[in-house]
């Protein structure tokens, strides 16, 4: 399983009402990381669309341990779990940094559509064969 990991820095206008985090936040913080490792693989935006798609999320399932603060730097690493068809399985970790206690865990459904039509379909082989190399590289 190959990670991909990045940093942010938590901001003050995040916060909610308790002083922490707001948990509507880390889909931000999710979608960030997720798209960070795919560029990391060589697919932004546009290669996406020269390769005709665009992943859209259809199921996120979060589960929130502890609490994080405005000024904490937080570790986000991502993997791919599975790819088959138009489906993609990513799971999430965020830890603050150095600190070995999950804050957040997640796993999300992406799936592939047709840029023109938003309809799901296959992935391309030149995707699946990117995000799986890079797991065999790990």
């Amino acid at each position: 399983m190959a990670t991909f990991t990045t940093r942010l820095r938590v901001r003050h206008y995040e916060m909610d009402s308790l002083g922490h985090v707001n948990n509507a936040v880390y889909l931000h913080y999710l979608e960030q990381v997720a798209f960070e490792h795919s560029e990391s693989l060589g697919f932004d935006l546009p290669r996406y669309a020269e390769i005709g798609g665009v992943f859209v999320l259809r199921k996120l399932e979060v589960e929130y341990l502890r609490p994080s603060v405005a000024g904490d730097t937080l570790e986000l690493t991502t993997w791919i779990q599975e790819m088959r068809g138009p489906r993609a399985v990513r799971r999430y970790e965020v830890r603050k940094q150095g600190a070995p206690e999950l804050v957040v865990t997640a796993e999300a459904l992406w799936i592939w559509v047709d840029a023109a039509t938003m309809r799901p379909r296959v992935m391309p082989h030149v995707l699946i064969d990117a995000f799986l190399d890079d797991q065999e590289t790990e």
